[in-house]
């Protein structure tokens, strides 16, 4: 039991995300009960009932304390579901802090029982709300938790209506709110249970929520969400008008509002555009991903691409066709718009050429072949044939793929187009840095290719959009070629933009984190980068994959801490964040031992880290395992770090003193590389002075025992002797050793 001062400071209200008047209540409570705790204390009350309201007085308050933190640190849309279960919880840590106040109050001087008596009174008043924007965005996201997620991947209109009235409500408006959002629920679903299921459900449903919509919600897209809530907000004006359109059903021809002014044939699946305009999906989705960022019919250029479901066309569309009996086909279905003569209509500036050059071919996936007009040296045209016999020569179908493939002969590959990366959809983006993936891994055609330190910035950019978008295979992908780039250019890294390393980082908290880490060990190599790495507060992340079970970032987050601990300022962070400790065991792990007895060498010329490494549980039995066991460079390593240690404080000597170190430091001395002999001879000669040590000082016999050390290492110079023979010799100087007194 502490005092007051033991207790730990509640968090600053402007810092609670949800519930703010809740936890501001019950910390009012908690502050009181904070100022005369320790006066509580001091009045020790003898009985075993005051004892024990005592302590539940406090296991009350630490609860209190927990449940405002999980309200400061936890997700908005799970805290806002959850609501009535917080006020139930706040009404049971009432109900104890009453409880034990009442009897505590018989039990302590009567100043201090009056002042324990207005606190129970307020407790026993206490009455909890819900704040009704906390309310109203808990009731929408809960109905549509209870609907279950979807079968189709399409906006679905109650899910985007739910999740923007919700982020309205709890100010996520803006991408850092959403970031935050996203990785505070990912830090629940890491620490639910597996026997949870329900639980684990509902957080993963919000993440799915918040990937698929998040555009939607985010502040840059404040104009997109403006348009689709103007579309929503008129449902009077235009159902009438369709309504007057649906109702006409004497006409035989379709009303030309139910027809994609792309295409001309009835829509399938009526979409709307931010110029408020109506498109069958497919064709105006093929529009976009040509590189055309303007309205067809209006050729007003938009800032925004996304697709907002038309629910009401499509409801008229299926009436019309109900009653004249046609059913339409799902474009997707008939042949790929891929023999369409792309280049061609992506330079088209008006819709009438885009529709003509539709009517003017077949789509019949029979009547079309494509190929190459040279199979060595590919062209900037394809010959396609029809079944007529007649042939055309079109352009090749992607401008920016074309660049890339054309180059992509026997002598490598350019990447020149990745340096405008940028100015391409989003989806062809997509596109391209897949093909440049999959190409990277010809490692015949790779390594003829050729780089650019100008690759790197799109690419960074490329990840960061990928991450706002919540495209993880696009994620997965960027990272792999980056990785690739970087590792190129390892001997002459470009200097990246300023937030490269916090968009970078970012990731380690995300599904690519193993590729994350690559990157992050590729750029600690390089010393203009170390101390951005730091600052970019990544350190804690990096060590806390030492404590997972996941051997493969084990080995990434060694090395990053073996590449960084060299720089000494960066040194003092790696060990004040306790960072010694969880590197001990894996000193014992063949494979990273090389990395772990590095950073301790590279770590102890800091006062803390001798002193850590010394103090730390089976230490320097580990490190004694090296010596033994160890490569050369390993032992030299292991004994710089013992050295130091002795340097440091003689005491720490007696700590190697066992039998198999010197052993191994005797072996070492012998038949170690040149620096390890030195550093083995010059321990044992430092031992061999340590006062009261019991292994190599002794009275009578100690001049025979320095005799025989002296002699075996005059008579075994030049010579390797093997390990079994040092520890024979070891045996025999354990005769000249003083008896225990």
């Amino acid at each position: 039991m502490g005092s007051d001062t033991d207790v730990v400071e509640l968090p600053y209200y402007c810092t609670i995300k949800v519930h703010r008047l809740i936890c501001l209540k019950l910390k009012s409570y908690i502050d009181r009960i904070s100022q005369i705790f320790s006066a509580l204390e001091s009045a020790r009350p003898r009985c075993g009932t005051g004892m024990q309201a005592l302590c539940s007085l406090h296991h009350a308050m630490d609860k209190a304390k927990l449940l405002i933190q999980n309200c400061t640190e936890s997700s908005k849309l799970y805290l806002a579901i959850t609501a009535d279960k917080i006020v139930l919880r706040c009404e049971r840590i009432c109900n104890c802090l009453e409880s034990s106040l009442r009897q505590l109050q018989n039990n302590v001087p009567t100043l201090l029982a009056a002042k324990i008596s207005g606190i129970v009174e307020d407790l026993k008043g206490a009455k909890f709300t819900v704040e009704s924007a906390d309310d109203e965005a808990g009731r929408v996201v809960l109905a549509v938790v209870r609907q279950g997620m979807p079968d189709s991947e399409s906006i679905n209109i109650s899910e985007l209506e739910a999740i923007q009235i919700a982020a309205s409500r709890l100010n996520i408006a803006s991408h850092m709110a959403l970031l935050i959002e996203k990785r505070s629920i990912k830090r629940l679903i890491d620490k639910v249970p597996d026997t949870n299921l329900t639980k684990m459900k509902i957080l993963k449903y919000l993440l799915y929520l918040l990937r698929k919509y998040g555009e939607l919600i985010g502040g840059r897209n404040t104009e997109s969400t403006t348009m689709y809530q103007s579309i929503e907000q008129e449902p009077h004006e235009e159902s009438a008008i369709y309504e007057t359109l649906a109702d006409d059903f004497s006409v035989t021809n379709p009303p030309e509002e139910f027809k994609c002014p792309i295409s001309m044939r009835l829509m399938y699946d009526p979409v709307v555009i931010a110029s408020g305009q109506t498109y069958e999906r497919f064709w105006i989705t093929k529009w976009f991903n040509d590189g055309n960022d303007t309205c067809p019919k209006t050729h007003e250029k938009l800032s925004q691409f996304f697709l907002t479901p038309n629910s009401t066309m499509k409801n008229l569309i299926s009436r019309w066709c109900l009653k004249h009996g046609i059913s339409i086909s799902n474009p997707c279905s008939q042949q790929a718009p891929a023999s369409l003569p792309l280049q061609k209509l992506s330079s088209s500036s008006s819709i009438a050429s885009f529709a003509s050059s539709l009517n003017g071919l077949c789509l019949q996936t029979s009547s079309v072949s494509l190929h190459s007009t040279d199979t060595n040296f590919p062209s900037n045209k394809l010959d396609v044939r029809m079944d007529n016999g007649s042939a055309h020569e079109l352009p090749q179908m992607n401008a920016d793929s074309q660049g890339c493939q054309s180059s992509a002969n026997r002598h490598g590959m350019n990447f020149a187009f990745l340096s405008k990366l940028a100015a391409l959809p989003w989806e062809s983006q997509c596109k391209e840095i897949g093909n440049v993936r999959d190409q990277l891994e010809d490692s015949i055609q790779a390594c003829h290719s050729t780089f650019s330190s100008s690759y790197i910035k799109p690419l960074i950019r490329f990840l960061k959009d990928a991450r706002e978008n919540g495209n993880l295979q696009a994620q997965r992908d960027g990272a792999l070629v980056l990785l690739y780039f970087l590792n190129k250019r390892r001997s002459e890294m470009p200097p990246l933009h300023e937030d490269a390393i916090y968009v970078l980082a970012s990731f380690l908290d995300s599904e690519i984190t193993e590729e994350a880490l690559a990157i992050m060990e590729v750029l600690s190599c390089q010393r203009h980068y170390k101390s951005e790495i730091v600052a970019s507060g990544v350190l804690p992340s990096i060590i806390k994959f030492l404590d997972t079970k996941m051997k493969k970032f084990h080995v990434l987050a060694l090395k990053i801490l073996s590449n960084l601990s060299p720089n000494h300022d960066i040194g003092h962070h790696i060990v004040y964040l306790d960072c010694i400790p969880k590197l001990a065991p894996f000193l014992v792990d063949h494979n990273l031992a090389r990395y772990c007895i590095k950073i301790f060498r590279n770590l102890c010329d800091i006062e803390e880290a001798r002193i850590t490494v010394a103090e730390t549980n089976q230490c320097i039995d580990f490190i004694a395992e090296i010596l033994e066991n160890g490569s050369e460079e390993e032992q030299e390593d292991a004994l710089e770090v013992l050295l130091s240690l002795y340097h440091y404080r003689e005491e720490y000597g007696l700590l190697f003193r066992k039998d198999h170190i010197v052993q191994s430091l005797f072996h070492i001395s012998l038949n170690g590389n040149a620096r390890g002999q030195e550093i083995a001879k010059e321990l044992l000669q430092l031992l061999r002075h340590i006062k009261n040590d019991p292994i190599l000082e002794c009275s009578s016999s100690c001049s025979t025992s320095n005799e025989v050390i002296q002699d075996f290492v005059i008579n075994s110079k030049g010579k390797k002797l093997p390990l079994k023979a040092s520890r024979i010799l070891g045996k025999k100087i354990s005769r000249f050793r003083k008896p225990r007194s």
